[in-house]
């Protein structure tokens, strides 16, 4: 079936068969700001031999200590597939190890001496990732757009399995 032309409105936007403007899709345009903005620091840091992804698990195990790998995966709201193409090149160039955890049954995973310097070594091409997004978004945008992607977060079912049921 050919596709057809969407009819548009005098601004451009899409419109539904009724005339209405036809709301953005949340979740599509997020993903799409969120690919663009991962390529940004990806530029930015790839002179420290890091990912923007990967530089988020390091600051992680660096601030929370040795996590067993389901708590990262949580804390990142990652599953454990995505974690572990995410953890596998870290423990490839030494800067995460998976450690044996608190009882024989567990493992954990924490960041590395090599980890540490990476990350230090990181930081200023971070920061300066921060600073161009800052100052082409705008600061006030910025933290309005960082407070409203927690509220965002927050909507992930884990977060929320354990709410009572709206009452109806």
């Amino acid at each position: 079936m050919p596709l057809s032309r969407v009819p548009t409105d005098r601004s451009g936007r899409n419109e539904v068969r009724s005339g209405a403007p036809s709301p953005a899709c949340a979740c599509g345009r997020l993903r799409r700001a969120a690919r663009a903005l991962t390529q940004l620091y990806d530029d930015a840091m790839a002179p420290a031999g890091l990912r923007v992804t990967q530089f988020s698990l390091l600051r992680t195990l660096a601030r929370d200590g040795a996590l067993r790998i389901s708590e990262l995966a949580a804390r990142q709201l990652l599953d454990r597939t995505a974690l572990s193409r995410n953890l596998d090149p870290l423990l490839e160039l030494g800067h995460v190890e998976v450690v044996r955890g608190r009882d024989a049954r567990t493992r954990e995973v924490a960041i590395s001496r090599k980890g540490t310097a990476a990350l230090r070594a990181a930081e200023p091409y971070w920061m300066r990732a921060q600073k161009e997004v800052a100052r082409r978004v705008g600061a006030d945008k910025l933290e309005a757009l960082i407070m409203t992607l927690g509220e965002l977060e927050a909507l992930h079912p884990a977060n929320t399995r354990h709410e009572a049921p709206p009452h109806k």
